[in-house]
């Protein structure tokens, strides 16, 4: 987690979500005013982080109807796409997958797209309530409502959940995790900047690898820059490489 206390408050972008705000600042624990470097902003799009400051990039929401989102689910590429045979998208194969590291819910809504029903866990509260938020307004549009009900959001520590999980178990579970590294190119991204201070760097990833291993009944997936080491613990069993991000595959038992 980070290493200093960073100050967030809640502001509504104008009168009318005044009373939405306040109780997601209540939910959160976080004030309504006050000096901050962050605010979690309620307007008419939404539920929207932004960094305060005067070369503060813009904000960040979780948009699942628009943008990049609508982009890649019309036109990009559908099973063919590398996260889709990470996971094992076959013909009549489309497994349960839980997405212990959600973030903004990208990878989790190109799985659902595809079919898979997912179960997301995100533990950083704020990025959760975006997801929460980016869910509920994408379940009242129709071209995607569909897709988003195949989606179920988990909020905590994914190693606790995981080991607590109750009912049949996920047949794959996918890991994102952010880790300590000094690539520029990957830091200048808004999102980025925006979260590290919040969420800091995932140093329990060998934990949840581990974790992952013994829920997932048929494999785990690690997404990782491409090249990055791999996480600690038992070596991937495969390999698939992109341009920039490769998927490490932990197989159990065969998909079918």
């Amino acid at each position: 987690m980070s290493a200093s206390p960073v100050r967030i408050r809640v502001e509504a972008l104008s009168p009318v979500h005044a009373a939405a705000a306040a109780q997601w600042a209540e939910r959160l624990g976080l004030s309504v005013e006050g000096e901050a470097e962050f605010a979690l902003q309620l307007g008419d799009a939404g539920l929207q982080l932004a960094e305060l400051g005067p070369d503060a990039p813009g904000p960040v929401r979780v948009d699942f109807v628009e943008g990049a989102a609508a982009h890649r689910r019309l036109f990009g590429g559908g099973s063919g796409q590398m996260i889709a045979k990470a996971v094992g998208v076959q013909p009549g194969v489309r497994p349960r997958v839980l997405d212990a590291t959600a973030g903004l819910g990208r990878d989790a809504f190109v799985l659902a797209s595809l079919g898979c029903a997912v179960s997301l866990i995100e533990r950083q509260p704020l990025i959760a309530a975006l997801l929460e938020d980016g869910l509920a307004r994408a379940a009242r549009a129709p071209e995607v409502a569909p897709i988003v009900a195949q989606m179920r959001l988990l909020t905590g520590n994914a190693v606790e959940i995981i080991g607590a999980w109750q009912g049949e178990a996920p047949q794959v579970i996918y890991l994102d995790p952010m880790f300590p590294h000094r690539d520029k190119s990957a830091l200048v991204k808004k999102e980025m900047r925006l979260f590290r201070p919040l969420v800091g760097d995932d140093l329990d990833a060998p934990a949840l690898l581990a974790a992952a291993l013994a829920l997932a009944s048929h494999r785990v997936v690690v997404k990782r820059p491409r090249k990055a080491p791999c996480i600690d613990g038992p070596k991937p069993s495969y390999q698939l490489e992109g341009k920039s991000s490769r998927y490490d595959i932990y197989p159990k038992k065969a998909l079918k």
